[in-house]
């Protein structure tokens, strides 16, 4: 199967660059209006069922009170997840790693595999992040001042597209398992713990996400994060696509806080690089 970079990445931000169309608001309108969690705690809904069916259904009382009991735990347990993620986030300013990258395709039972570095960064302008694919290809993806800008070297050509209208959700979607802050990780998704998990050697919390705009939900049903809730950074990510088709990304070698290279963000290419700016 011939992979396509610039179709898998805008397909992977196709969510995000759609949702504010028709608005002034630099969040998406269908996200800004969205109704607010049943719980002010952000608690899961199936939990928050479970707990209702609970007081509802004439049982036994040992049997009601255990599961009260587990799902007043499991919403416990995400809360002190999302506090953990908070004091990290706090303290957050850049990430450094390699990546591996798999996309599967059921249709023909198909997997691409890429590999390279990335680098991530706040700053008080906003996101910025840097993916050099080392494996198969040659390319770099850089996001950074509401530009996001796609070179890929075989063909010395540069895909340059002015996103800065929808620079605020695009910079959610993109920081999402990096520094981000639970206030806006609940704002824009249904959260659940599924558990914890070894990613690595490390003890990491698999957060179920699924978000609360429908056009997000289209092209992802949903997301799982295996998140290292100390230093609020995530391992692993899974994007579920439908049709059984997804991605899943394994980050390894991370640097929280640490220096970056001082052309990190900055497209290194062959001289005379063709560009060119789709039309939106």
């Amino acid at each position: 199967m011939k992979f396509d970079l610039r179709r898998s990445l805008f397909l992977l931000l196709a969510a995000t660059l759609g949702l504010t169309q028709g608005t002034a608001s630099p969040l998406p309108a269908s996200m800004a209006a969205s109704k607010p969690n049943a719980s002010a705690s952000g608690a899961n809904p199936g939990l928050l069922r479970a707990g209702f069916l609970v007081l509802g259904v004439k049982s036994e009382a040992s049997g009601a009170r255990s599961l009260a009991f587990g799902a007043k735990s499991s919403v416990d347990d995400l809360q002190a997840v999302l506090a953990q993620m908070d004091a990290g986030a706090a303290d957050f300013t850049s990430l450094q790693g390699e990546f591996e990258f798999k996309q599967y395709q059921k249709v023909v039972d198909d997997m691409f595999v890429q590999k390279g570095i990335f680098y991530f960064r706040r700053t008080k302008m906003g996101v910025e992040a840097a993916f050099q694919f080392t494996s198969p290809d040659d390319k770099q993806v850089i996001f950074k001042d509401g530009k996001l800008s796609i070179y890929d070297r075989k063909i010395n050509q540069i895909t340059e597209t002015d996103v800065r209208k929808n620079k605020t959700a695009l910079e959610a979607f993109l920081s999402l398992g990096f520094g981000g802050r639970s206030e806006d990780l609940l704002k824009d998704y249904e959260v659940q713990l599924e558990g914890w998990e070894n990613i690595d050697g490390a003890k990491t919390a698999k957060l179920g996400l699924v978000a609360k705009n429908e056009r997000v939900r289209n092209t992802y049903n949903k997301i799982v994060l295996w998140i290292d809730p100390a230093r609020d950074v995530s391992l692993q990510q899974q994007f579920f696509e439908g049709a059984g088709n997804y991605r899943l990304t394994h980050y390894t070698n991370l640097k929280t806080n640490g220096k970056l290279p001082s052309d990190a963000f900055k497209l290194k290419t062959s001289p005379h690089p063709k560009t060119v700016k789709p039309q939106e």
